[in-house]
C-alpha cells in the first residue's frame, strides 16, 4: 500500500492528533514529505485538518452547532471545561471585529488534558483571548458525537449563551460607543 494511504488510515483510526513528526519517524521520511502526502491526500477530497497537536481525519459524521456566548476571559475555563466533559469538542472561536469582520482562531480541544494546555498557553503567551476584542461576546462551533449529547452541552453551558435577544442588545451597546 501507498505510504499516504497508510497515513490516511492512520489517521482514520487514530482519535487524537498525530504529529507529522511521528508520521516522518514512523514511514522513514521527511517532515516535508508527510507535509506533501497529507496535500496529496486533501486535493483527492479526504477531509484532514491540521491542529497545533497534529494531524487529524474529520469523518463529517457528528452533530456540529455554532453556539454564541459571552463571559470574562477568567471563564474561559469553566466554559470549555463544561463542554468537554459533557462530550463535546471545541473547533474554534470566532468573534467580530470592527475592521477586519469575522475572525476566527482554531481551539481543538476535546479533553480536560487539552482545555488546560490550551488555557496554560493563552496564559502565558502574553495575548488576550479573542473573545476581548468584542467584550466577551463570541461564537464557538461545537461538536459532538450525537444530538442527544449535544443538548446535554448546551444545558451546561447555558449560563454563558446568548439569547438572539441579547445578542441584538450587544450589538446595538456596541454600535453607541
Amino acid at each position: 500500500m501507498e505510504r499516504k494511504y497508510q497515513i490516511l488510515e492512520l489517521l482514520k483510526k487514530s482519535k487524537t492528533p498525530v504529529k507529522g513528526k511521528y508520521l516522518a519517524e514512523l514511514f522513514d521520511v521527511s517532515r516535508q514529505i508527510i507535509v506533501s502526502d497529507i496535500a496529496q491526500l486533501r486535493e483527492e477530497g479526504h477531509k484532514i485538518v491540521a491542529t497545533r497537536d497534529g494531524y487529524l481525519y474529520d469523518s463529517g459524521n457528528r452533530v456540529r452547532r455554532v453556539v454564541a456566548v459571552k463571559h470574562s476571559s477568567k471563564d474561559i475555563y469553566d466554559e470549555l471545561r463544561r463542554i468537554v466533559e459533557n462530550g463535546g469538542k471545541v473547533l474554534d472561536v470566532i468573534v467580530e471585529h470592527p475592521v477586519y469582520g469575522e475572525i476566527t482562531g482554531r481551539i481543538d480541544v476535546s479533553t480536560l488534558d487539552e482545555v488546560e494546555k490550551f488555557v496554560s498557553l493563552l496564559a502565558s503567551s502574553g495575548t488576550k483571548p479573542l473573545s476581548e476584542i468584542s467584550n466577551g461576546v463570541h461564537l464557538h462551533t461545537i461538536e459532538a458525537p450525537d444530538e442527544e449529547t449535544m443538548e446535554k452541552i448546551l444545558k451546561a453551558i447555558s449560563k454563558y449563551r446568548l439569547s438572539k435577544d441579547d445578542a441584538e442588545k450587544n450589538e446595538k451597546t456596541e454600535d453607541n460607543e
